[in-house]
This record gives C-alpha cells, sequence and structure tokens, in this order.
C-alpha cells in the first residue's frame, strides 16, 4: 500500500463524516473545527483497524492527527515498525 493510498482512505473516512467540508491533507483538521475528542478517537480507531495496526500510546499525540499528511506518515512508521519488529 503506497502513501497515495493511505491518504486517499484517510481523507475519504473524514469527509465521509464531514461530507461539507473542504479540505486537503495539508489541512489541520483540528483548526478548521470538525474534530472533537469523539472523533479524535474514531479516528484513531478507524487507523488501526483499517491498516492492521497498533498506535501505541507514545504516538497518540495530536501532532500526528492533524492532518491526513501525518497519519499517512504514523501509519507508515508503524507498519514499518512491524516489518523491522
Amino acid at each position: 500500500m503506497t502513501d497515495t493510498t493511505i491518504t486517499a482512505e484517510i481523507l475519504a473516512f473524514v469527509k465521509g463524516r464531514f461530507p461539507q467540508a473542504e479540505f486537503s491533507a495539508a489541512d489541520d483538521i483540528f483548526s478548521i473545527g470538525y474534530v472533537n475528542s469523539l472523533f479524535a478517537m474514531e479516528l484513531v480507531m478507524f487507523i488501526e483497524k483499517a491498516f492492521a495496526i497498533t498506535i501505541p500510546n507514545d504516538e497518540l499525540r495530536i501532532d500526528n492527527f492533524r492532518t491526513a499528511a501525518a497519519m499517512t506518515d504514523l501509519v507508515t512508521r508503524q507498519r514499518s515498525a512491524v516489518l523491522v519488529g
């Protein structure tokens, strides 16, 4: 799975919940005002399930979830960690 595919899946999930929102992979979805703490947890669960990863506690930082690009980086790091470990 490429970074482009990962980003597209993340954007599709977020846009599916907020179809009226206009944003790109680089836009901070928290600052736009659509994301609250409940949706942030849904986002974590979606990422773990969709990409078959477990996000460790030390990676549960808001900066890892601000943009689709940051979430893609997180997924890539965690998938690489599984391959190495």
